[in-house]
């Protein structure tokens, strides 16, 4: 029994953020390794060697727990944090969200295009919408995320939406379920909880995860 008299979900693993304290599943967390020379590198696959040192996927949090010394604390030793660590991250956590839609799309997981997208949302074969943030407005406000999940993704840009699906640009994009589009969604959240958006730090409105 968690607080507030909920029922933890016991099979999903729960990691203490180094920064805030507080206690939440992995997927909200970035781990952490310290790497040669006592460096501390992020391990977004959670596959390195070494202690973890977890950290809320917040870009305030990211930047206190680098300005403060925070890793060291982590680490239990004396550690250097790059003045690039955050941009790293975000790095890191972009290439593998173009990834993974790329790779849904080849699996016929995902499609991109305004009539596309409606189509398989009218259809209700998505479980997500994905649209990007420097996008018309106008245009995306005829399209709403699926209603049995809530889903939307729009921390990509037009062009960052285009890698994904081979073109130039691209704004309206959807998946379908499946085990990638879970890999897309928890990938996307961490990446607008990471990323400068608008000019100014924090994550971008309208991410849900499930």
């Amino acid at each position: 029994m968690g607080r507030g008299g909920k029922v933890k979900d016991r099979e999903a693993p729960e990691r203490r953020c180094v920064v805030t304290g507080t206690v939440q599943p992995k997927s909200g967390l970035i781990r952490f390794v310290v790497g040669p020379d006592d460096v501390v590198v992020p391990d977004i696959l959670g596959k390195l060697p070494g202690r973890g040192i977890w950290v809320s996927a917040d870009r305030a949090v990211l930047a206190q727990a680098i300005a403060k010394g925070t890793f060291s604390r982590g680490a239990k030793r004396k550690v250097t944090a790059p003045d690039d660590l955050l941009e790293q991250v975000e790095a890191v956590l972009l290439r593998r969200v173009i990834e993974g839609i790329s790779l849904a799309r080849k699996a016929g997981l995902a499609v991109a295009g305004f009539e596309k997208v409606k189509g398989w949302l009218t259809s209700d074969a998505a479980e997500v919408l994905i649209q990007a943030n420097d996008g018309s407005e106008r245009g995306k406000s005829k399209l709403r995320p699926p209603d049995h999940t809530g889903l939307l993704i729009d921390c990509l840009s037009a062009n960052e939406l285009g890698l994904a699906f081979g073109r130039e640009n691209v704004i309206h994009g959807a998946l379908a379920a499946g085990g990638l589009t879970t890999r897309v969604v928890e990938d996307a959240a961490k990446l607008s909880g990471v990323r400068t958006t608008d000019g100014g730090e924090g994550p971008s409105k309208g991410t849900k995860t499930i």
